[in-house]
C-alpha cells in the first residue's frame, strides 16, 4: 500500500485509534514534530497486544518513555563503544609499529600479513582500502599532512585515527596469527572470539551513530557462550542460552571483557539508573518483562561483581 503524508493531528488520530491514551494532545504533537512519528511508532511492539493495537490502558508518556530509554541505552553504549575503539587502536599501533616499522610503505607490506591462501584476496581489500584512506586524509586530517608534509610518511598511530571501527575490525583480521594473539591476550580473549567482538562492537557503533533503533537489534554473529552465561544461571533453550548471544546483553558481556572493571562499574550503574527510570514511566508491562524483550536477564545487575 502506498504511503502518503500525515499531518501532526492525523498521527494522532491513528495513535488514538489503536487504542492509545493521549493526555495532552499538544505536547504529543510537539514530540511527534521533534522526534519523528516513524522513529517513535519502532517502540510501539513492546505495548501492543496484538497487530497495530496498543495493550488496553498504554500511555503516550510510556511510549515516549521507551523512545527516550533506547536513546539514553545509545548514548552510554556510544560513549564506552568509543574507549573500546581508542584502546584498541592504541594497542594495535603499538604492536604493529614496533614489529613491522613506522612507515606505511614497511607496515603495509603484504607479507606482513596472513599468507593463508584463502585470504589473499581479503588482505588486498583492506590493505587497498587503508592507503585510500592515507590518499583521502593526507590533506584533510591535521595530523596525517603534518606527518606527509614534514616528513613524508603516516605512522601507523597516526593512520589508526582516520580508519572507523569497521575496517579497525577487517584489519585484525588479516593480521598473522601471531600478532592476532598478542592483541587479544591483552584481553584475555582467544583471536577467534575477539575478531568476533570487534565486528558486533563495530555493527553497534554504527548503531549508535546514526540513532538506529537499539533495543530490539540482533547481531549476524552471536557472541561463543561465556562463564557469565552460566554463572548468571542464563535460562537455555534447544541447549543456547536465551539472553547475552545476539543481542544488548551479548555487548554487555563483550564490554565486561573490554573495559576496566572500573570503567564498567560506571557504565552499569549508568545503565541501572537509566532502568529505573523506565521502570517509573511504564505501568503497563511488567519490568522483568521489559528487560527480558531487550535481552537482559532478570539478575542481570549481578554481572558487575563476577569475575
Amino acid at each position: 500500500m502506498r504511503k502518503v503524508f500525515r499531518t501532526l493531528d492525523e498521527q494522532i488520530e491513528i495513535l488514538k485509534n489503536r487504542g492509545l491514551i493521549i493526555f495532552d494532545v499538544e505536547k504529543a504533537k510537539n514530540i511527534l514534530l521533534r522526534e519523528n512519528y516513524f522513529f517513535l511508532s519502532g517502540y510501539r511492539h513492546f505495548f501492543e497486544s496484538s497487530k497495530d493495537k496498543f495493550i488496553k490502558g498504554t500511555t503516550f508518556e510510556e511510549l515516549h518513555g521507551m523512545f527516550i530509554f533506547d536513546r539514553k541505552m545509545r548514548n552510554i553504549f556510544f560513549k564506552n563503544l568509543l574507549v573500546i575503539e581508542n584502546n584498541l587502536k592504541s594497542i594495535i599501533s603499538y604492536q604493529l609499529s614496533q614489529n613491522y616499522g613506522i612507515n606505511e610503505k614497511e607496515y603495509l607490506l603484504p607479507k606482513n600479513y596472513t599468507n593463508d591462501p584463502m585470504d589473499v584476496r581479503q588482505v588486498h581489500d583492506v590493505l587497498n582500502k587503508i592507503s585510500r584512506q592515507i590518499k583521502i586524509n593526507g590533506s584533510k586530517h591535521t595530523a596525517t599532512y603534518h606527518y606527509i608534509t614534514n616528513y613524508g610518511y603516516v605512522p601507523m598511530w597516526i593512520l589508526v585515527k582516520v580508519l572507523s571501527f569497521g575496517l579497525v575490525s577487517e584489519y585484525y583480521d588479516i593480521l598473522k596469527t601471531k600478532d592476532q594473539k598478542m592483541i587479544s591476550d591483552l584481553y584475555n580473549l582467544d583471536p577467534i572470539t575477539f575478531s568476533t567482538y570487534l565486528h558486533i562492537l563495530s555493527n553497534y557503533r554504527n548503531l549508535c551513530a546514526h540513532e538506529d533503533i537499539l533495543y530490539e537489534h540482533k547481531t549476524q554473529r552471536s557472541i561463543p557462550d561465556t562463564v557469565y552465561h552460566s554463572l548468571l544461571k542464563i535460562e537455555k533453550k534447544d541447549d543456547e542460552y536465551i539472553y547475552g548471544k545476539d543481542d544488548m546483553f551479548a555487548v554487555i558481556i563483550i564490554f565486561k571483557q573490554m573495559l576496566t572493571t572500573d570503567e564498567f562499574r560506571d557504565m552499569m550503574n549508568e545503565i541501572s539508573y537509566e532502568f529505573d527510570i523506565l521502570d517509573g514511566k511504564t505501568n503497563i508491562i511488567p519490568t522483568n518483562k521489559l528487560l527480558n524483550k531487550i535481552g537482559f536477564p532478570d539478575n542481570w545487575r549481578d554481572i558487575v561483581d563476577m569475575n
